[in-house]
């Protein structure tokens, strides 16, 4: 099901007529709290917001080019249980792709919530975009999207939107209720509004659209930016296995590790109650450490961090979105995102599996093919 309508911008101001629509969302009779990066009276970060007051629509800001969290965990702890209420959730693409994984992980389910996914012109990293937005965050969006979307240079200075999003593929959000289409649209006068499901056009027909045609040019821009960066990720991916082809490498790759775990923190599909590396499996005696470093004549401290990462590799990989969070949180720039949307890429392609693509598909390793894989198991 897709019902395509085009919502006219007002004043040629993309961000009011965004701010306009979702207050408009949160309006309707059955429509408790819409999520939505917003700034915060007096704070420069763009936050995720739970909006229950149209007014406070007038601070949101869902194409700030800032991405301080993957707000898949958020709904995740908003759709676990019952909330006896019904949500719109503003989300990126990588965010809609970790929240179907959350939903098949049996850690956040579909029932209660509209989900509004956005063409996704990239982010900062955290640092990096409190440089850019500078006094005026919200002029910043504006120039921000009007210079991406007309492929110009953002700014006179070096600052690069983050690695993950310079090489992610998924631009656009395939598995929303409601997607709002940018690319190959004429912004200034209007924004394509796409229902992709039955409860997105029953939400959009409150509204007086006008029904239209997606323009040939958004396949093109769309397509076009794909390859690109799909050129890119595939370079990233070869320079990585280079830089991790040994355990050597590796551990100098990961050298700078602290054991601070904000990656697992950040990251939006580790969701264990419980991390096995922090209980006391790895709260080692001290006489341990003198053992090893006796042994060796010295132990790097912390100790654990490459059994670490590689226990993550394997937990994730299947899951992996690729949203670079890992590195955003990373409290010593290491190229995280690099080196798990390598691995993640091929175990998801031994698999034929892509994390977030679709509902239907079960993960893998949760069911069993009597024919997969016979040349490894030995079958004939």
């Amino acid at each position: 099901m897709s019902k395509t309508a085009t919502l006219n911008v007002k004043n040629r101001d993309i961000l009011e007529t965004l701010q306009g629509f979702l207050k408009s969302i949160l309006e309707t009779d059955d429509m408790d709290a819409v999520l939505v990066p917003m700034h915060r009276p007096g704070e420069k970060a763009v936050m995720p917001v739970l909006i229950s007051n149209p007014e406070y629509m007038d601070n949101a800001d869902p194409l700030a080019p800032s991405f301080p969290i993957n707000a898949a965990k958020l709904v995740s702890r908003l759709t676990r249980k019952p909330s006896g209420g019904k949500m719109a959730v503003v989300l990126r693409p990588c965010e809609i792709r970790a929240f179907i994984e959350l939903v098949k992980l049996k850690q956040a389910n579909t029932e209660d919530i509209i989900i509004i996914g956005t063409d996704c012109l990239g982010a900062y990293g955290n640092n990096d975009y409190s440089v850019f937005s500078g006094e005026n965050p919200m002029e910043s969006t504006r120039k921000f999207t009007q210079a991406i979307l007309a492929d110009k240079k953002i700014t006179d200075t070096d600052v690069e939107l983050s690695h993950a999003c310079r090489v992610c593929e998924h631009p656009v959000a395939e598995n929303a209720d409601i997607a709002i289409g940018l690319f190959g649209v004429d912004i200034h006068n209007q924004l394509l509004i796409q229902a992709k499901t039955e409860k997105g056009e029953e939400l959009i027909s409150n509204f007086n659209l006008k029904e239209t045609a997606i323009p040939s040019a958004r396949k093109k821009a769309v397509d076009a930016l794909i390859t690109k960066r799909k050129a890119d990720r595939d370079e990233m991916f070869k320079a990585t296995s280079e830089a991790t082809a040994s355990i050597e490498k590796l551990s100098a790759y990961l050298s700078g590790c602290v054991n601070c775990y904000n990656c697992r923190v950040a990251c939006p599909v580790c969701y264990c109650r419980e991390c096995v590396f922090v209980t006391d499996v790895f709260d080692h005696d001290p006489s341990q450490y003198l053992q090893w470093a006796e042994r060796k004549g010295g132990v790097t401290m912390p100790t654990d961090t490459l059994f670490y990462h590689i226990t993550r590799i394997a937990h994730i990989s299947l899951a992996c979105v690729g949203c670079g969070q890992c590195s955003n949180a990373c409290p010593n720039d290491i190229s995280l995102v690099e080196l798990f949307r390598t691995l993640s890429y091929r175990t998801q392609t031994a698999f034929d599996y892509e994390a977030g693509r679709s509902l239907d598909e079960n993960p893998p390793l949760s069911e069993f093919f009597e024919e997969e894989y016979a040349n490894v198991v030995g079958i004939e």
